[in-house]
């Protein structure tokens, strides 16, 4: 197939992540395989497969892998909302990764805990870089294209007062734990300079790295990876998820 005729695969782990996504399909088809819901169809003319994978490293990678493999998609992209750990991001603002890592990959030692980057084996000796990363150039065209972009205010229940989400360029942490604990996000934060974790983006990246495909993650705050986390996400889940499905839904022929 010719590669520009290729899809672009989505994922996302929930359904309340998909929905809007799902709407702005044209011509939908949907099917399921390895018990995951997948949509085709077109957004923008643009064909797209989309996926809900579930969460966690091991399900995003799984599904990844069989969208490039079975479905020969030209690059992976994956939506969705994340804890944010930065204070100057607030709920319902947009965070495109620019640089990925997984906080839970690496090894425990009598001398405590030494990250690795996920792939690398946890051997003694130098650790490579950390992050996947979006290269410059694609970061750039990435921030042409939402040049004046601008997102619809965001409700009473998510602001207090109303407010226009802002968008941007961060690093975003994935690890098999909902982080609902005021002391790792700290942790997160001051390890890898994060400004949001979540369960699913690193292990897209990687795989899409494997594959030397483009890959693009897309995270709405839907709340603060603190105490208060599981309330937060319950009820800020669907607004923040529609957020970001209308980013990477604009940013979908940059890639």
């Amino acid at each position: 197939m010719v590669a520009a005729a290729r899809p672009v695969g989505v994922i996302c782990a929930l359904a309340e992540e998909l929905v809007a996504l799902e709407a702005a399909l044209a011509g939908k088809r949907a099917s399921r395989r390895a018990g995951v819901r997948l949509i085709f169809g077109r957004i923008d003319g643009k064909r797209v497969v989309l996926a809900e994978g579930g969460v966690g490293k091991v399900s995003a990678a799984a599904i990844a892998t069989l969208l490039v493999e079975r479905y020969e998609c030209r690059a992976l992209a994956n939506s969705g909302v994340a804890g944010g750990l930065d204070p100057r991001w607030g709920i319902g603002d947009i965070l495109i990764a620019d640089r990925m890592a997984q906080h839970d990959f690496g090894a425990v030692t009598d001398k405590g805990w030494r990250y690795f980057r996920g792939g690398q084996p946890p051997w003694p000796g130098p650790v490579t870089d950390l992050y996947f990363r979006l290269s410059p150039e694609r970061r750039a065209r990435l921030a042409r294209v939402l040049a004046g972009f601008a997102l619809p205010p965001l409700s009473a229940a998510i602001t207090g007062k109303p407010r226009r989400p802002k968008w941007g360029f961060g690093t975003i942490v994935t690890g098999d734990q909902f982080v609902s604990s005021a002391k790792l996000g700290r942790r997160l934060r001051a390890d890898f300079g994060a400004q949001a974790t979540e369960m699913e983006g690193a292990a897209v990246a990687q795989v899409a790295e494997r594959y030397r495909l483009p890959w693009l993650v897309v995270r709405a705050l839907s709340d603060r990876a603190d105490g208060q986390s599981i309330r937060d996400i319950r009820a800020f889940l669907e607004e923040s998820g529609r957020s970001a499905a209308m980013v990477l839904t604009r940013l979908l022929p940059a890639l």
